[in-house]
């Protein structure tokens, strides 16, 4: 099983180097629909909140370089055949540090825990409702239903924005269209796409 820690703590320095901060890595399996995997890397320039095409190929040769010197070396980071998509958080984008759940109060998000969430694990799954902010390790949420909840952040299995007209006008994206496909060689690109999460 690949170590996705282990794996962010590799990436991480190489996305910084190019002045980026990782949003999210994971390992998921192949949009191609081949039962592939893929090693998905979500990442943002601090300057805009996204990556324009040229960025996710710079970040995409940065990590491929760091994992071929380490397989290189024996060191197998993932078993397998995988294939490696670099994106751009995108307008309606996973939260995933503390930061996103401050800088984001006042959107409207979905968040879904990894088990039902009352306060007595007898509750709903899913919240949806306006983000109001991080308080210590308490996601705080005005859900559509039920009002202000607080959410243990450690059990939330994923977060996101929901894409709405208030979200778009805040985020003036520079470029609307998303990241587009390139393919390259094996020890190249093998592929970049925006994730749709």
């Amino acid at each position: 099983m690949t170590d996705i820690t282990r794996l962010t703590d590799l990436i991480e320095p190489e996305a910084k180097a190019l002045g980026f901060e990782l949003v999210r890595v994971q390992m998921m399996a192949s949009e191609a629909g081949d039962g592939g995997q893929a090693l998905q890397i979500m990442a943002e320039d601090p300057a805009t909140g996204q990556l324009v095409i040229e960025q996710c190929a710079a970040l995409s040769r940065r990590v491929s370089d760091m994992m071929d010197a380490h397989e290189e070396a024996g060191d197998i980071l993932i078993e397998g055949a995988y294939h490696l998509e670099v994106s751009s958080p995108g307008i309606d984008r996973p939260l995933t540090r503390s930061k996103d759940f401050t800088d984001w109060a006042g959107h409207e998000s979905r968040i879904v825990m990894t088990k039902g969430w009352s306060g007595d694990d007898k509750g709903q799954r899913v919240f949806k409702g306006e983000l109001t902010g991080l308080e210590g390790d308490m996601v705080q949420l005005t859900d559509a239903k039920l009002g202000g909840v607080e959410l243990p952040r450690e059990q939330i299995h994923s977060a996101k924005l929901v894409l709405t007209d208030a979200l778009i006008a805040a985020t003036q994206p520079l470029d609307t269209s998303g990241v587009e496909e390139v393919e390259g060689g094996a020890d190249e690109l093998v592929e970049e796409e925006e994730a749709d999460d």
